[in-house]
């Protein structure tokens, strides 16, 4: 692949507005707390990608779903504004775009998330079928699971048949078949992901066993701790550098962006990682979570 800014990077995933709630820690259950800070921002694991890819050099093409209603429009301006291909995000006109309700606290600012069920929802194999020839045309694919399983594994397989690299966030977690983990070229879940994947609590057994059961690489994210890759030639640690975070919404789908961007234009993992990583690193310095990813001059 050529190795420059606007390599083609196809996003198959979800579009939400986040309502965010900030305060000085997280409820317990059953829990009522006074105070905080109310903020609105555009989210959605898929569209936050996107916008990561955008500003990290890549020519992006969104493939969702959203209603037609408010949300909705402002969610399409929004990625208009970064220059992100629109054509196929499609129009439900009887569903309600997404929406996810995020609270936001602690020292470590870590946060809990519910997402409505939503226009998301309704994204299927025909959708992305309809979209397979700007797909093909594509240096990397990424998906997430905030979209149903059939439409990534019609992703997936578009992937394999062309030959074109699929990078998966396995998020939220959720079994997968393995028909699926042997078309991923990346995997990358967090922790608690691959655990919940795996049964096995250890980043590297987890990994070790996910790439067992198909997956020709494995990144794992460690938050503040880094990445670990893990692939047929072992296991790699790589550091993050140490920040003060803001916000941590959006920092794992930053960090999918900019992976993909760097995979797309031929970069080895030992610099695409890293790269990846202090785009990440910068994202939580910031509030928001498509407002926060870094600009590729910036990284």
């Amino acid at each position: 692949m050529k190795k420059s800014p606007g390599v083609r990077i196809v996003v198959l995933g979800s579009s939400n507005t986040d309502l965010v709630l900030q305060s000085d820690r997280l409820p317990t259950p059953g829990e009522t707390l006074l105070g905080g800070n109310f903020e609105q921002h555009q989210g959605g694991k898929g569209a936050n990608q996107a916008v990561a890819a955008a500003r990290a050099g890549g020519r992006v093409i969104f493939v969702g779903a959203r209603g037609n209603d408010g949300w909705g429009s402002v969610a399409a301006k929004a990625l208009q504004q970064e220059k992100i291909d629109i054509r196929h995000f499609a129009v439900r006109p009887k569903t309600p775009s997404g929406i996810a309700l995020i609270l936001v606290g602690g020292a470590h600012r870590d946060n809990m998330i519910v997402v409505a069920h939503s226009a998301n929802d309704t994204v299927n194999a025909r959708d992305i079928a309809a979209a397979a020839p700007a797909i093909k045309k594509a240096a990397a694919i990424v998906a997430q699971l905030e979209i149903p399983l059939p439409a990534i594994l019609e992703g997936a397989k578009l992937a394999h048949r062309e030959g074109i690299p699929f990078l998966l966030n396995p998020a939220p977690a959720r079994p997968l078949p393995d028909v699926l983990l042997k078309r991923v070229t990346v995997l990358t879940p967090n922790e608690s992901e691959a655990t919940l994947l795996t049964g096995k609590k250890d980043a590297v057994s987890a990994g070790k066993a996910l790439v067992k059961r198909g997956c020709r690489n494995v990144v794992i994210t460690l938050g503040g701790k880094g990445a670990l890759l893990v692939n047929a030639d072992g296991a790699r640690h790589f550091n993050a550098p140490k920040v003060k975070p803001v916000d941590t919404v959006g920092a794992g789908d930053c960090f999918n962006g900019w992976l993909a961007v760097g995979l797309a234009e031929g970069l080895p993992f030992d610099q695409a990682i890293p790269r990846a990583i202090r785009a990440a690193s910068l994202s939580v310095t910031r509030p928001g979570a498509q407002e926060s990813m870094p600009y590729r001059k910036e990284v």
